[in-house]
């Protein structure tokens, strides 16, 4: 850090960053070498000359050639759940459900709470495709209640402990969803498996205790301190009520929690009275403005809505979680009262009704910015309808990846040349919003960069990508993370890309995604994270002895 006199027709600044490779993912995609930053806010960017001729800092960085981005935007993510589930058993790459129990047995015995709870196991990574049952579960967990969600969070095994706290018996029914039971047509007693689908997850899920007031606090502080790590400065948290917001915004005021937060509420009658009240909300740090609706569930628990049987399944199609009136009515309200309007839709039956829905509402172009969430499977006659009504596209590059080596057996081929297709989405408007939805897949948006730009997993498999007609460029892939998420919170004015005027929240990468090996992509490191041009993270701090302790 370097101090002198100011020089005649030199602006003071508080930071300076020079001599390096800012892409600013301004509407040029310019590429400068220095950026001035006060109170905040970006003042200048331009040359090295230009900068240090016309400005002083408080402190002087220079870059050495190292590359510089907007702060990084995860578009769909569950963050609180995210934080929650750290302490949680992770079941994350298990390879057989032994493997699973492995893990659950292990994390019981060092945590021995009232409710056993873990997340990420998926049946199409293990020798026996099939979905798992409780028996060994209820052996190992006679009396403790488990509950072991599947890794898109659409599916969950149940131990007998758990269905009996949730009341679930063979003969429970619910709608939107699927009890397991035994079949039926044995002539032997029916019996519940401990598989759950869809809205049965929600039976056992709403009876597990609230976790205390610390502990939500606790798990955003901790999922903070994870994305900043990442270079994420903004999340779109996919689905929280009214109450998680004041424990957020309460944070934030005492500076506790300095993530940026666009936040998607979840339609209960509660949260619309709460927004219909107050309207939409938009300050620096947390911005609420949209509405957050399920059409469907998930092609890995077959509970996408598609307009044929599974391939590997005909007597299953997947279904709606609610009835169509009920999306009909929820989206007139928000219209109403000027809401967006974000909806999961992952089979192409699904999606198709949500853009026809949308359409009913939106009418032509418009710039309400309405969002269908994962867009993952698409009817060949139905992209033209995200044009037609300016519909965004909000995607998740890594689920291509991940489901690229089973997809092809649920829905077949032909439907599978309408799956995962961003560029075919991109050339309707124009943008897709990139993110993660992590905790279902991981927090780090290099590997979703990867996976856009190479459609291979980090093996090099397939050789030549999966579906590569659908890659995205770097630049494209780029701005799907940084301004083109920014478009779709309704916040590019004021973030997304290195400029004039906006939130000064930029990420120092130790090699330059834009140049580096394509292989090379997803292994690149986050040397520092900046939000209003303060460090929040920085690879050369010391470990704390709290950070320590959770490695350990």
């Amino acid at each position: 850090m370097t101090f002198s006199l100011l020089a005649i027709g030199q602006e003071k600044v508080e930071l300076i960053l020079h001599h390096g490779t800012v892409y600013t993912v301004d509407s040029s995609f310019s590429i400068v070498e220095a950026f001035a930053v006060n109170r905040g806010a970006i003042v200048a960017t331009g040359s090295n000359e230009m900068i240090l001729k016309n400005y002083q800092a408080l402190q002087t960085i220079d870059l050495k050639g190292k590359a510089v981005y907007p702060g990084f935007i995860d578009a769909h993510c569950h963050f609180y759940a995210y934080g929650l589930g750290l302490n949680n058993a992770d079941l994350t790459g298990s390879k057989s459900f032994k493997e699973v129990l492995d893990i659950v047995l292990s994390h019981a015995k060092e945590f021995p709470v009232e409710w056993v709870v873990g997340r990420g196991w998926d049946q199409n990574t293990w020798a026996v495709k099939e979905f798992p049952d409780k028996q060994l579960l209820d052996s190992l967990f006679p009396d403790k209640p488990v509950l072991l969600t599947r890794i898109d969070g659409h599916a969950a095994l149940a131990n007998q402990a758990a269905l009996n706290k949730a009341n679930i018996t063979a003969e429970t029914k619910v709608d939107g969803g699927v009890i397991g039971i035994t079949n039926k047509n044995n002539n032997k007693e029916v019996k519940l498996t401990g598989m759950l689908i869809d809205n049965a997850v929600d039976l056992v899920k709403k009876v597990i205790p609230e976790p205390s007031p610390f502990e939500k606090k606790e798990a955003l502080v901790r999922a903070q301190e994870k994305c900043f790590a990442v270079g994420l400065t903004t999340v779109d948290d996919a689905g929280m009520d009214k109450d998680m917001v004041r424990i957020i915004s309460d944070l934030q005021n005492k500076h506790l929690l300095k993530m940026r937060m666009y936040i998607m509420l979840n339609p209960t009658q509660e949260n619309k009275d709460y927004a219909f009240q107050f309207g939409v909300f938009d300050k620096p740090r947390l911005h609420i403005c949209s509405f957050k609706l399920y059409a469907d569930g998930a092609l890995g628990s077959r509970g996408a809505c598609l307009l044929a049987p599974y391939h590997d399944k005909p007597e299953q199609q997947g279904f709606l979680l609610q009835s169509p009136d009920y999306y009909k009515q929820l989206c007139k309200e928000f219209y109403e009262h000027g809401f967006q309007v974000n909806t999961h839709c992952i089979g192409d039956s699904a999606v198709r009704f949500i853009l026809h829905t949308y359409g009913e509402f939106l009418k032509g172009k418009n710039d309400r910015r309405w969002r269908i969430e994962h867009a993952q499977i698409i009817n060949e006659n139905d992209f033209d309808l995200f044009g037609k009504y300016s519909i965004i596209p909000s995607v998740q590059p890594t689920h291509a990846t991940s489901d690229m080596y089973w997809v092809k057996d649920r829905i077949g081929i032909e439907r599978l040349k309408g799956g995962y297709a961003y560029e075919r989405l991109l050339k309707q408007n124009g943008i897709v919003a990139g993110g993660s939805d992590f905790p279902v897949e991981s927090i780090n948006p290099l590997f979703g960069f990867y996976a856009a730009v190479v459609r291979k997993d980090q093996k090099d498999f397939p050789n030549d990508g999966f579906q590569i007609e659908n890659r995205l460029s770097r630049v494209e892939a780029l701005k799907a993370m940084t301004i083109w998420a920014a478009y779709a919170n309704f916040e590019e004015k004021v973030k997304g890309s290195i400029e004039a005027g906006k939130y000064a929240d930029f990420v120092i990468l130790e090699n330059d995604i834009m140049k580096a090996d394509a292989k090379d992509l997803y292994k690149i490191k986050v040397s520092q994270t900046y939000l209003d041009g303060k460090t929040v993270y920085d690879k050369n701090m010391p470990v704390t002895e709290e950070e320590l302790k959770n490695k350990k």
